[in-house]
């Protein structure tokens, strides 16, 4: 498959992963105790340059049914787009720091490029995390929907903690030995 098909097949895919799996649980993917299990896809950037495009069409489509309207199509699905180019960016220095790194079956190469792979994974899930912490409920305030800056922060860090960390993790493990 040439490359320029893999990437929009990619790309593709994630924003239908994104989409549905935030839609799935339309009722809590909304406000600040939001549980957006899309959002556990946010790691993928640190794999594949194209999760970028992919996240940000699937968080653009799943804004579009937001109760907080056009705010939240255009912050929100902002907010996902920086939050992915950062996380990209931790992974490109990740791999230009790996170039090095001895590509041989040795289990212990091995061992070292999970440990490598999983402090990886607790760096990049810095920016969906804090990004969307940080932006979404400065949004609210603007829009004056909710005055409750430091609460909302607060949920958003759980809730966003969770999904990235706790579901995210183990999927980009799992993709990155898989080799995909």
């Amino acid at each position: 498959m040439k490359r320029g098909t893999k990437f929009v097949a990619r790309t593709g895919i994630i924003a239908a992963l994104y989409f549905i799996l935030t839609f799935a649980v339309a009722p809590i993917a909304y406000g600040p105790l939001q549980f957006r299990i899309g959002e556990a896809l946010t790691l993928l950037p640190l794999l594949f340059p194209e999760a970028i495009l992919g996240l940000t069409i699937g968080c653009l489509g799943a804004n579009i049914l937001s109760p907080f309207s056009w705010a939240d199509v255009v912050f929100g699905t902002l907010a996902t787009l920086v939050a992915g180019c950062m996380t990209y960016f931790i992974g490109w220095f990740f791999r230009k720091k790996g170039k090095t790194m001895d590509v041989s079956g040795d289990q212990f190469i091995r061992k070292e490029r999970d440990k490598r792979m999983f402090f990886q994974c607790l760096l990049g899930s810095i920016p969906p995390i804090f990004v969307n912490a940080i932006a979404l409920p400065l949004m609210w305030l603007i829009l004056g929907s909710d005055s409750a800056y430091w609460v909302n922060f607060g949920m958003l860090l759980g809730t966003q903690t969770a999904t990235v960390l706790v579901l995210g993790t183990p999927l980009t493990l799992a993709l990155a030995r898989a080799k995909i």
